[in-house]
């Protein structure tokens, strides 16, 4: 068995990680098997791979730290090495415990950070009425960002919306990562931006082309919608965090602020694991203490 190809392969069809997923893990294991060729000398097999021994991964993992790798690069090296014994193991009853005790450097962790509710206000209204702007590419990108703040979508879920999505429905169907399906809530003031737009796009929407479209007709590239944001974080003085993505986080931390349920959150966000979600409680706990701290007769 070619192990690697049938790793990815079990990544792509049964998993159903997204392209770039599997690509990361392809290029992670390709240095890691290459170098069990020459520290073990010969093929890795998946015999081989059950002989390897938890210093034989520790000195590869000192190799590529020698190469100036970070802890976090280094960290999702071997969590790479490890989703592949897990594989080998279920899928082969290749079983391998050291590699599972295996421990990578700490990382710290590092919290989103998202604009405020005014800045999110601030920029969809600066997009929509941005200085040499023709009103329609205006109304695009307010759109976009309404979705972006207001359905919580990353850029590429709302790019990849279709004529088909208008008129905008009360709740959106929308395709994520790894292609999983979830129901997105449309508020009333994000159907409105995409009305805005859809009344005045001098293209015709069809049902099998994008929903926004670039000034000469095409798919609408994410660049675009990131250099608006560049500029207009120049007006506002908003500071250099406030991207696109910025606009999500915004949306699951305002929602959590008010009392919104982190499962709920974690649905509408499309996370495969609530811990991937449960990130947004330490940020809305950094603005409790602050308020604690500002507020409180004893503080």
């Amino acid at each position: 068995m070619d192990v690697l190809p049938a790793f990815l392969d079990h990544l792509t069809r049964e998993r159903r990680m997204a392209v770039k997923t599997v690509e990361a893990y392809g290029s992670d294991l390709s240095f890691f098997l290459a170098f069990l060729r020459v520290h073990m000398g010969g093929e890795p097999s998946p015999s081989m791979l059950a002989d390897v021994r938890a210093r034989d991964i520790r000195a590869y993992l000192a190799e590529r730290r020698r190469e100036g790798l970070s802890d976090a690069t280094v960290a999702r090296i071997l969590s790479s090495i490890k989703a592949l014994y897990r594989w080998l193991d279920r899928a082969h009853g290749i079983n391998n415990a050291e590699v599972g005790y295996l421990q990578g450097p700490r990382r710290p962790q590092r919290l989103p950070r998202p604009v405020s509710i005014d800045a999110a206000r601030d920029l969809i209204s600066e997009a929509e009425s941005e200085p040499d702007q023709e009103p329609w590419i205006g109304a695009r990108d307010a759109a976009v960002l309404s979705l972006l703040y207001g359905a919580g979508l990353r850029i590429s879920e709302a790019l990849s919306l279709t004529g088909a999505d208008v008129p905008a429905p009360e709740r959106l169907r929308i395709k994520g990562k790894g292609g999983k399906v979830r129901i997105v809530p449309l508020i009333p003031a994000v159907r409105d931006a995409i009305h805005m737009y859809t009344d005045i796009c001098p293209w015709a929407l069809t049902r099998d082309k994008p929903l926004f479209r670039g000034a000469k007709g095409g798919p609408l590239n994410p660049r675009l919608i990131q250099g608006a944001m560049q500029r207009m974080r120049g007006y506002l003085g908003l500071p250099e965090t406030a991207t696109p993505h910025a606009l999500r986080h915004a949306f699951a931390t305002h929602l959590l602020a008010n009392g919104a349920d982190l499962r709920a959150i974690q649905t509408l966000l499309g996370h495969a694991s609530l811990s991937t979600t449960q990130v947004y409680t330490g940020i809305d706990s950094s603005r409790l203490r602050e308020v604690h701290a500002a507020a409180h007769p004893r503080a």
